[in-house]
């Protein structure tokens, strides 16, 4: 299990996986960073206090507010909460899945509620490795190739928001990249 607890952003060089360029785990410099390449970073804090148990519901109605400011900024229409868990059917195969270079035509927003896992954003000749921990929201914007990784025994519960109200739509691009750098573990 990850015990990573501290976001994070590593930049490598995307021929080399080995040797990040970058490793920061100051939130303001991995909001800077990213944020030049328009992708949006930001800490959020609860509107009420959640347990563990919360349902999504509650969840939901906790960061209402910073939901409606990015419904309104960006038009999303659709909001959902996910739990992967130890439960969740089908681990391995969902991991891999997502551990494949892809885009999508639309934003990929995600805040996580608890728990951590991994995006990584091809943009430029470089890869961002960026560990989003509870209270962290990350934004990827249509068509930039990335992948996630949860781990291998994942653990976490997120809000997503769309615009197109059928959700998650992967376009894989094909490449192996995603080999050839250092999983969540």
């Amino acid at each position: 299990m990850n015990t990573t607890l501290t976001s994070t952003l590593r930049v490598f060089d995307d021929a080399d996986g080995a040797r990040p360029l970058i490793d920061t785990t100051d939130r303001a410099e991995i909001a800077r960073i990213l944020g030049a390449n328009d992708i949006i970073f930001e800490r959020w804090e609860a509107g009420a206090p959640l347990t563990a148990e919360a349902d999504s519901e509650t969840i939901l109605r906790a960061y209402a507010a910073d939901i409606e400011r990015l419904k309104r900024a960006y038009g999303y229409t659709t909001v959902d909460v996910i739990r992967v868990g130890p439960a969740t059917p089908g681990l391995p195969a969902l991991r891999e899945k997502f551990l494949r270079e892809h885009t999508h035509t639309e934003d990929e927003v995600r805040f996580f509620v608890e728990g951590s896992a991994s995006f990584y954003l091809r943009l430029g000749g470089k890869v961002y490795q960026t560990i989003c921990t509870r209270g962290d929201l990350l934004s990827v914007p249509a068509n930039t190739t990335h992948w996630f990784d949860m781990g291998p025994a994942p653990q976490f519960a997120a809000i997503r928001l769309f615009v197109n109200p059928e959700g998650w739509v992967a376009n894989y691009t094909g490449d192996d990249i995603a080999a050839r750098f250092p999983k969540f573990e």
